[in-house]
């Protein structure tokens, strides 16, 4: 996909985030576009998780956060997270976000309403089990009972049901096994072929840039690089540290 000529729909400029007097993440500018999928890749303690709570504003250490998040055009940077979310910025953090001791069908009955959503797609139940045929089967079931990969799928239809605008994940395939990472990536690339926005912050590099437009090397808190999916599987830094091989 190539990047297009009009305004993005998420821009982040001179976005910090600060702990205790410490300056965990420092990222200039990063963009994201129309039907685009961006992963942010790096290793443990790079600056990802801090990267996305601070988009959203939220964070359970409270940290101190500076900087401008436009959503479609509107400086987010005054609101809280409850009115980040309200604007469509929805975050699935590591936990998956879902309730174990209700049935899958309970996790989904909450949904935005047409005057909530503005305009953006709301996804049905049917769209739903369309995507995630498992789900449909395990309508019944608690939260609690389905496997790893049926939670994650259920943690992501659960922010389908709101109405997102931009679609964040924070490590989606942590904890999986590597057939059902694959399903959960095919199955966000799917989204974005479908018309959503979405930045993966993703630590299986070699996984997720097979499904990503673009990717952003995040370490220590800093942006280090950015480029198309071909471009960045060919960058030394990503190839030796994380594709296990050499760039040409």
């Amino acid at each position: 996909m190539t990047e297009q000529a009009k305004s993005p729909v998420l821009e982040i400029e001179n976005l910090t985030a600060d702990y205790n007097g410490n300056r965990a993440l420092t990222v200039n500018r990063l963009a994201l576009h129309e039907q685009e999928l961006m992963g942010v890749v790096g290793a443990n303690g790079a600056g990802k998780s801090t990267l996305v709570g601070a988009i959203l504003n939220w964070s359970r250490g409270a940290p101190r956060v500076s900087g401008r998040v436009v959503l479609d055009g509107e400086d987010l940077s005054r609101l809280d997270t409850t009115q980040r979310v309200k604007k469509g910025l929805l975050l699935i953090p590591e936990s998956q976000l879902i309730f174990h001791t209700m049935s899958v069908a309970d996790n989904l009955a909450h949904h935005a309403s047409e005057a909530e959503a503005a305009g953006r797609h709301i996804y049905s139940l049917n769209d739903i089990y369309d995507l995630f045929p498992n789900l449909a089967n395990r309508r019944e079931h608690l939260g609690g009972q389905l496997s790893g990969g049926e939670r994650q799928m259920l943690g992501i239809a659960r922010a389908l049901r709101l109405a997102p605008r931009v679609l964040l994940l924070d490590e989606p395939s942590i904890g999986l096994a590597p057939k059902l990472v694959s399903t959960v990536l095919k199955t966000i690339r799917q989204l974005a072929d479908n018309g959503l926005t979405v930045l993966l912050i993703e630590q299986n590099v070699k996984a997720a840039i097979e499904v990503v437009d673009k990717v952003a090397l995040i370490e220590r808190g800093r942006i280090l690089a950015e480029g198309t999916a071909t471009e960045m599987r060919d960058d030394p830094r990503i190839a030796e540290a994380y594709l296990g091989g050499q760039a040409p």
